[in-house]
């Protein structure tokens, strides 16, 4: 049998990235934590939870500062996760591996869509040698899927952080909160202190 992959995932302590870390983790893959802070309006909340997430999973956690000068705003920042995902692969301390993201179905967004997955690949890839990929497993589920993954895996929400504005979650005014409030409307019994 093979050696197993090194996996690097970004996590923003979010519900998606906390349910692909729980992904990895549990195939016993040597499994680590990226987090960006590039100035987003939630990044000390984000790096709270990214935190409490990796202490609960026992991996270490990877922690970059960038500055660009923008100040950013809520909604859609255009190139955001392949600003992620090539961030991680320019720190990507090993030769071969993974680098995840927790993209999924029922959004707008380019840049989790297939289309976006495949040709940010193809830079990965050729920029490795094909030694280093992107994987996004949860590509093809809807968020309805990836909340019952994690009540079904027990992934410590509890510990989570969604609000792109950076305020006590659900806001109701942000897509990330109102995602969580339809959740929450759906499965009452699911509902955990944030």
């Amino acid at each position: 049998m093979g050696k197993q992959p090194n996996v690097l995932v970004l996590l923003s302590g979010g519900i998606d990235s906390t349910a692909c870390l729980e992904y990895y983790t549990s195939q016993n893959l040597a499994v680590s934590g990226f987090f960006v802070d590039y100035g987003q309006l939630a990044a000390k909340h984000e790096n709270k939870a990214s935190l409490a997430v990796s202490r609960h999973y026992d991996i270490p956690l990877e922690k970059v500062v960038l500055s660009c000068g923008r100040d950013w705003k809520k909604g859609y920042i255009v190139g955001r996760n392949a600003f992620l995902l090539y961030t991680a692969l320019m720190n990507f301390k090993y030769q071969n591996g993974l680098i995840a993201i927790g993209v999924h179905s029922g959004t707008d967004y380019w840049d989790c869509s297939e289309e976006f997955i495949q040709r940010i690949k193809v830079g990965f890839e050729s920029y490795s040698d094909g030694c280093i990929s992107i994987d996004a497993p949860f590509l093809k589920w809807n968020k309805n899927e990836i909340w019952d993954f994690c009540i079904r895996k027990k992934v410590p929400l509890e510990h989570t952080y969604s609000c792109e504005l950076g305020k006590t979650q659900p806001c109701g005014q942000c897509l990330s909160c109102k995602d969580l409030e339809a959740l929450y409307a759906e499965r009452p019994s699911s509902k955990q202190s944030n």
